[in-house]
């Protein structure tokens, strides 16, 4: 049965207080992570020491196969427009500095300001570096951060160039101390505040919070307090990747520590019950980095574990593109592990359709409404296939199957039920499959946009 459905039944039918009604419509804080591997977190036996988010997995819903793509940019792409990243051009299907959506976007944002709800960002932005790019014109009320992809989290820089001094605060550039990691949540715990206070004096409007972190993206380094979490603790023999490993694990704490001060504001001001959190990250872990941002945080030569995944970020392997992710609702959603296939593009229908559920779905939408299945009122099987792509080729997830049909070399056919590591490439056993899903993944591709749009084609990448 439908939402919709469901609340004609409880107006009209007269179903009485006692009856279930459809929940109200929350705050959303949406909270992204990079570059956090699977194996780097407290709830999945990791490295790390998080216990705050291993509480709201407890209490909440695991979502076990949360699907993103295989990099940042086309990540955020997809949350913001439900849309998969390469019909934007094919820079969006990479890292850029380039603008990823066409002005006037609809975007996850501007819905739901649309439908009364109040909208801020806070973080790494990496869907256009200019101002003229930046969350403001995308449906956000309020916007802090960098506008770039990773920055150094002393010196808030982005790499040498054009777009190295990136931190601003509404699209102005803003120059102040502190790490950024720190910074970016205490600007999400004020505008949670601040919901509350509108609140207080009557004027209550739900918020949307996109809070996207640059932990634990490299430059991997931490406050010196977080290290000394791990006192003690040996993760290599060797003294350089001992302190990678170090810095890193001490980042995934501050992470942690980050939405445990996001959690206690909601608390203290009497929020949390309606406030639904949702935990991701933009793709999987790397094994090792180099550091190519202004400042001095070292390399990274031991860096995140994806564990038992295969692969790591920047590929179609599990370990790329299957992340760490939850959803934690007090009241409204129990606590369980959501076996569903949940993709980055389907946080916009599902998120509107809780906000707004008379919006129709728009058209061009590649993602699904997944709120039964992430509740456990509805099944978990996903009605379409999943298409996604990188610069390599495309993945088809249909069912327990999965081809990464890449543009060279065979094909990978894999059944993931089986063979969840994707050791065994069964492609050959199986051609009518492999055949089927390759359709689905040329089918998908003739709907990109093969060009840059015309207007970006002189400005830098």
């Amino acid at each position: 049965m439908t939402r919709g459905w469901f609340a004609l039944v409880v107006a009209v039918g007269g179903l009485g207080a006692a009856a279930a009604a459809p929940p109200p419509r929350p705050n959303v804080l949406f909270i992204v992570a990079d570059d956090l591997g699977w194996g780097d977190v407290g709830w999945h036996g990791g490295l790390g020491k998080t216990p705050h988010m291993d509480r709201l997995v407890a209490a909440g819903v695991e979502l076990d196969r949360h699907y993103v793509q295989p990099v940042c940019t086309p990540t955020r792409a997809a949350l913001l427009t439900g849309r998969y990243p390469g019909r934007f051009g094919p820079h969006v299907i990479d890292p850029t500095n380039r603008r990823a959506l066409p002005p006037g976007t609809v975007t996850l944002a501007a819905a739901l300001k649309a439908a009364g709800y109040a909208t801020f960002q806070a973080g790494k932005w990496h869907l256009g570096s200019r101002p003229e790019w930046g969350p403001l014109h995308y449906g956000f009320d309020h916007a802090y951060g960098t506008l770039t992809g990773a920055a150094d989290p002393w010196t808030h820089k982005y790499r040498p160039g054009p777009f190295e001094d990136t931190w601003h605060r509404d699209g102005t550039r803003l120059d102040e101390p502190g790490n950024a990691t720190e910074l970016i949540t205490a600007e999400a715990v004020r505008r949670i505040r601040e919901g509350a206070m509108l609140r207080a004096a009557g004027r209550r409007r739900p918020w949307f919070g996109y809070v996207a972190f640059h932990a634990v993206h490299t430059p991997v380094a931490a406050p010196q307090e977080f290290t000394r979490r791990y006192d003690g603790i040996t993760f290599h023999a060797d003294p350089a990747k001992q302190d990678s490993r170090l810095r890193l694990a001490a980042m995934i704490a501050q992470l942690d520590d980050a939405l445990g001060r996001c959690v206690a504001a909601l608390d203290e001001t009497g929020q949390r019950r309606d406030t639904l959190i949702v935990f991701t990250s933009d793709n999987g872990g790397v094994a090792a980095a180099r550091n190519p941002y202004a400042g001095d945080v070292p390399d990274s030569p031991f860096n995140s574990d994806n564990a038992p995944l295969r692969g790591q970020k920047n590929t179609l392997w599990e370990g790329g593109v299957r992340v760490c992710a939850f959803a934690n609702w007090p009241g409204v959603l129990g606590p369980r592990k959501c076996p569903a296939v949940i993709h980055a593009t389907d946080w916009f229908p599902t998120l509107v359709g809780l906000a707004d559920p008379a919006r129709p779905p728009q058209a061009d939408w590649d993602g699904l409404d997944r709120w039964d299945a992430i509740a456990g009122t509805g099944p978990p099987d996903r009605p379409r296939p999943l298409c996604i792509v990188h610069a390599s080729g495309r993945a088809v997830y249909d069912g327990d199957w999965k081809l990464i049909a890449a543009h060279e070399g065979p094909a990978v056919l894999v059944d993931l039920a089986t063979d969840p590591g994707e050791r065994n490439n069964v492609a050959a056993d199986h051609a009518d499959v492999v055949a089927r899903l390759r359709a689905i993944a040329v089918a998908d591709a003739a709907r990109d946009l093969s060009e840059l749009p015309s207007d970006l084609r002189t400005a830098p990448p």
